[in-house]
Formats: C-alpha cells, sequence, structure tokens
C-alpha cells in the first residue's frame, strides 16, 4: 500500500476549512505573545512580569479537562469556534485600549488571564477535531501539516508582529490581530465533516449511555488514561516537557534578546522564527514516516537530542550562534511533539477523546510552573544555569519514561 502524501488530508472537505481556520489563529497568537511579552518585559524591566504574563497564557489548563468533556458533548468544532471569538473579543478590547492611551502592562496580565482561560486547549481540540474527521490512514500526514499552522505562525507571525509592532505601534498591529481571531472563527465553522469523510467510527448517538454528569465523565476519562498505560506514559512526557523545554522556548525568548543578546524586537523575531523555520521542516519531514511502529522510537530519540540542544542553546553567546542552534532545535521539538499527539489520538477511543486531549492539555500547568521557577532562578544562579537544569531534568525523566513504558507503546503501534 502506498504511503499518502503530505497533501492527501486536504481531500477531506473539514481539513480544507479547518486548515485555514488554526492558520489564522496560531498567527494571531504568535503576534500578540511577541508584541505583548516584549511590552511587558521594556515597561517593567522584571523577568518575574514577563513569565508572570506566559504563565498567564496557561492558566486554563486547570478547566483543559472540562473543555475537553464540553467538547465531547457539543462538538470540538463549536467549541473551537466559541474559544477563538473569545480570543477576537480580547483583541478587540486591546487594540480599542491602546488607541486610546489607556493600555498598561496590568491591563495586559488582565487580558491574558482571560484568553488563557480558553487558549491552552485550542491545540488538543484542533487535533481531536482533525482525528474525528480524517481516515486513520492520512491521520499521521495531517496532524504534520497542522502542526506547520504553528510553525509558519512563529515564522510569518512572529516576523510581521516585529515589524508592525515597530513600524506602526501596538493599535494598528492589533487591527490585524483581531481580524486574524475572528476570521479563524468564521472558517472553523464551515469545517463541517461529511459523513463520507470521516473515518468508521462509532458515534455518541450510536451508543446507548446512561445520562451523566460531566463530572462523571471526567472521572471517566481519567480512569480511562489511568489503567491505559500507553495513554499515561504520553501524559507524563507531556508533563515534562512543557516543564522542561516548553517553559525555556515559550517564555524566556525576550530576555534571551535584551539581557543575553543584547538585541531588540527583531532579533527576538529573528529568534522566534528559526527555532519555527526549524520546526515546519520537522512538521513535514514527519509526514514521510510511513510505517505507525516508529512512531514510539522517534519521538524518544529526538526528545532527548531536543533537550540536548536547548542545554547547547544556554551556551551561546551570540545571537547568530542562538538562531543556529534553534532552527534545529526547532526540527526536533516538532517531530517530537507531532509523533506524540499522532500516537495519543490512536490511542484513544472516540467516546474519550475530547476529555483525553482535556486532560493532557492539563499538562500545559507545568510551563507556568516552569516559567515562575525559572524567573526567581535565573535572578538567582543565572540563565545558563537554569536552562542547564531544567534540560538534564527533561533528559532523565525522558529515559525514565521510555525504559518504563517503551516496550508497551512500541507493541501497541504495530498492532
Amino acid at each position: 500500500m502506498s504511503r499518502p502524501s503530505a497533501l492527501a488530508p486536504f481531500s477531506i472537505r473539514s481539513y480544507r476549512f479547518q486548515w485555514p481556520a488554526d492558520l489564522l489563529t496560531s498567527w494571531a497568537f504568535e503576534m500578540e505573545m511577541l508584541i505583548l511579552g516584549w511590552y511587558v518585559f521594556v515597561e517593567t524591566g522584571s523577568v518575574l512580569m514577563l513569565t508572570l504574563y506566559g504563565a498567564l497564557l496557561s492558566v486554563g489548563t486547570l478547566i483543559a479537562p472540562m473543555l475537553g468533556v464540553a467538547s465531547d458533548r457539543v462538538g470540538h468544532r463549536r467549541l473551537l469556534c466559541v474559544m477563538r471569538l473569545i480570543y477576537g473579543a480580547v483583541a478587540l478590547t486591546a487594540m480599542t485600549l491602546s488607541f486610546s492611551g489607556l493600555l498598561n502592562p496590568i491591563v495586559v496580565l488582565c487580558m491574558a488571564a482571560v484568553s488563557g482561560l480558553v487558549r491552552p486547549s485550542d491545540l488538543g481540540l484542533r487535533g481531536a477535531l482533525i482525528a474525528e474527521t480524517m481516515p486513520a490512514p492520512f491521520l499521521t500526514a495531517a496532524m504534520g501539516v497542522s502542526r506547520t499552522t504553528s510553525d509558519s505562525a512563529r515564522i510569518m507571525g512572529a516576523l510581521a508582529g516585529a515589524g508592525l509592532f515597530a513600524a506602526f505601534g501596538m493599535g494598528p498591529s492589533y487591527i490585524a490581530i483581531a481580524t486574524f481571531y475572528l476570521l479563524g472563527a468564521a472558517l472553523i465553522l464551515l469545517a463541517v465533516p461529511q459523513r463520507s469523510d470521516a473515518p468508521p467510527v462509532v458515534t455518541h448517538a450510536e451508543v446507548p449511555r446512561i445520562a451523566s454528569s460531566p463530572w462523571r465523565d471526567l472521572k471517566d476519562g481519567i480512569v480511562h488514561i489511568w489503567h491505559t498505560p500507553n495513554l499515561l506514559a504520553l501524559v507524563w512526557l507531556a508533563l515534562i516537557y512543557n516543564f522542561t523545554a516548553f517553559s525555556i522556548t515559550t517564555g524566556l525568548f525576550p530576555y534571551v534578546a535584551k539581557e543575553i543578546y543584547l538585541t531588540d524586537q527583531t532579533g527576538l523575531g529573528y529568534m522566534v522564527a528559526s527555532i519555527a523555520v526549524g520546526a515546519m521542516i520537522g512538521s513535514l519531514l514527519l509526514t514521510v514516516v510511513g510505517s505507525a511502529r516508529l512512531l514510539p522510537r522517534v519521538m524518544f530519540v529526538t526528545a532527548l537530542v531536543w533537550h540536548g540542544l536547548l542545554m547547547l542553546f544556554a551556551q551561546m553567546e551570540s545571537l547568530a550562534g542562538g538562531i543556529a542552534v534553534l532552527l534545529v532545535v526547532g526540527v526536533t521539538q516538532s517531530v517530537t511533539m507531532v509523533a506524540h499527539t499522532v500516537i495519543l489520538l490512536q490511542s484513544s477511543s472516540q467516546r474519550f477523546r475530547g476529555r483525553i486531549m482535556g486532560l493532557r492539555m492539563l499538562m500545559i500547568y507545568s510551563l507556568p510552573v516552569g516559567l515562575l521557577i525559572s524567573g526567581g532562578l535565573i535572578e538567582r544562579i543565572g540563565f545558563r544555569a537554569t536552562v542547564t537544569i531544567y534540560t538534564a531534568i527533561g533528559l532523565v525523566f525522558t529515559v525514565v519514561v521510555a525504559w518504563r513504558y517503551g516496550a508497551q507503546l512500541m507493541r501497541r503501534s504495530i498492532e
């Protein structure tokens, strides 16, 4: 049987609407995070305030499991649309306050908290919607191509955000951001799966169920993960990687750009874009992995390399050197996380998929924890020492999970 091409997922009608919807939303995410992260750091001069801003964007991880339950009940597409309307409303508020001169760091932190209530669930629900509408042979390619929405956003969104902010200021930049969010909400509404497109799965309507509360649904999802070793291993890995690797590459780049490389927002944009270019390369490379049995091995190997490269990045003293390392970091990061997501979706039953993705997104809560701890550590022992500690933790725990669950993951991938 021939391997599906990277473009095969676009033969599915719903995917042709979901991909641009996710692309616009991701672009807006990256533009907003870069602009506001730089604004908070410059206005306050505090790395702790910068890490607090990044942490607030992930505060919704605490309610991500309940959003997963809600998506199982009302549908992944509908919930994604509502979430993106919320992002748009917050962006319109920021635009208005900026033009009126009322924006300040405290207001920015409040807006981050509002968006952060739902934003962490966005990526998980994208994957759940793709798995719901995509035939199984196309799933790896679909997730690889879907990942390019985030990767391209970190390239063009970061560069466009830095360029717009430097050239025109906060208000005009937010006109573009709000427009992207609202267009993303409109397009996701059109991502209606055709019955002939969808894989042959059992839907809620076909399964007789006793009426249950959302809390009972959540408990069932937790029990399902706890008694499924593959899912439990993947959830542990998500917890580890968000605490270690993602806390470095998500919230600390403004600090590195200004204090380590002594550059401005343009240099920051180059850093974000370099890791994104690598991530896009990694996403596309994974679409050529034809056998599911390779995915667990690929995931563990690239995870180890990813953390090792971040340790090397911490030692770079020049912007050019940092950009070069970040390019390869992006490749390994993307391959690791796309493989992780595909394995998770393949191991999840349709009935539990929304809440499983919600519980997986709960692991992102380790990201704000990692960010806040890193802010304090950097002020005490420095950036390089802090990153070395974080990456060492990631390496050790990846090896532990591979030793404990690796054989089961590989056996499952062959079945």
